[in-house]
């Protein structure tokens, strides 16, 4: 899921949601993040109201950002599919033998996603795949 601007991923996010409540056809991307979105009940409220689009989730302010959030559950569901980085894969089932729980080790490897972004980030560099997988395997230990 590409997108160039916050406003119009948040307004897939919210139309994705609005078409499922309605029972409308949805496209197999629209499928994954209506997957996603079912697994956050808590954001259900948030979706269903356009301020979401203008809302500005703080870290700092203790707020989690529901569509970062989802965005970073979409990008590891992507990873799994594409077998990117090279080895997450057998790190993920490794992973869920030890977890047990398939949504609860997303939320673990988006941790180290985040992580991984974010020094990319504050770097002006590419996510560091050696880096991330690692982390990974670190949390499967």
């Amino acid at each position: 899921m590409l997108v160039q601007d916050r406003e119009t991923a948040r307004r897939f996010f919210i139309d994705v949601w609005r078409k499922k409540r309605q029972a409308m056809a949805l496209e197999p991307l629209e499928e994954q993040i209506a997957g996603i979105i079912i697994q956050h009940p808590e954001y259900h409220r948030i979706l269903e109201h356009s301020e979401a689009l203008r809302c500005c989730y703080l870290p700092e302010n203790g707020v989690t950002n529901p569509f970062l959030h989802m965005g970073l559950h979409l990008a590891v569901q992507e990873q799994l599919m594409t077998g990117r980085p090279q080895g997450i894969l057998l790190l993920y089932q490794q992973g869920l033998r030890r977890f047990g729980d398939a949504h609860e080790l997303e939320h673990r490897v988006m941790d180290c996603l985040a992580e991984t972004l974010s020094n990319a980030q504050r770097s002006n560099a590419l996510p560091d795949e050696t880096s991330y997988l690692r982390c990974l395997r670190r949390l499967i230990r």
